[in-house]
């Protein structure tokens, strides 16, 4: 959704604006907050792909923050994600919440520009590459989420989420209900003062960092 090509794309110069995801948005202002946030977004990877030895710490600390704000329990489904490009790897929690009888699922792409699916995943269970090569369950069973953990590049004082850029995460959040209680993680140094939020932007409810600083609304 935040690629500058397709707020463009097949437009005739006459509309005076676009429908994004269903909401209307200025073309020109789209592209300039695209822009801005596809600089941000190289910034902010590039400083975590230096992280060495604050790796493993950070990572430490995200785990005990979510086992402090999240109270494990028999049959409580929980989005995480499968690590890319230096996020933090949350695989040792997702032992510990399906030890615990919780589900535990993953973001499942069935398409290019639709929402995910959040599929069942267990230890051992059998892996496959989705369309953008992320490793995602190849049985597991689509579930509904009572909590979406999600992977941060950077989040704002409003607790607006940076991610990837492909705008998965927003176009499944606002179409799942009930909504589910969403938890941004994301390493030490990735709070900008603001994304420029746009209409189809979802806020977190909660973003905790790897530093132990928690951000709520």
């Amino acid at each position: 959704m935040e690629d500058e090509s397709e707020f463009m794309k097949g437009t005739s110069p006459c509309f005076a604006h676009l429908l994004v995801d269903g909401h209307p948005v200025d073309p020109a202002l789209a592209r300039d907050v695209a822009r801005f946030r596809r600089a941000e977004r190289s910034r902010l990877v590039a400083a975590r792909s230096l992280m060495s030895e604050e790796r493993v710490q950070g990572t430490a600390t995200l785990i005990a923050e979510l086992e402090d704000i999240i109270t494990l329990q028999d049959g409580l489904c929980i989005a995480v994600y499968w690590p890319i490009r230096g996020e933090p790897d949350l695989r040792p929690w997702m032992y510990k919440v399906h030890a615990a009888g919780g589900q535990v699922l993953l973001p499942v792409m069935v398409a290019e520009q639709a929402p995910l699916e959040f599929h069942t995943w267990w230890p051992n269970c059998r892996m496959k590459r989705g369309l953008w090569s992320i490793l995602e369950p190849a049985e597991g069973e689509a579930r509904r989420p009572d909590i979406v953990v999600a992977p941060l590049v950077g989040v704002d004082e409003a607790l607006y989420r940076l991610g990837n850029g492909g705008g998965y995460y927003d176009r499944t959040l606002v179409r799942l209900e009930p909504r589910p209680r969403v938890v941004g993680v994301g390493f030490a140094g990735c709070v900008v003062p603001t994304i420029y939020p746009m209409p189809w932007d979802v806020q977190m409810d909660v973003v905790v960092l790897s530093d132990g600083a928690r951000l709520q609304r």
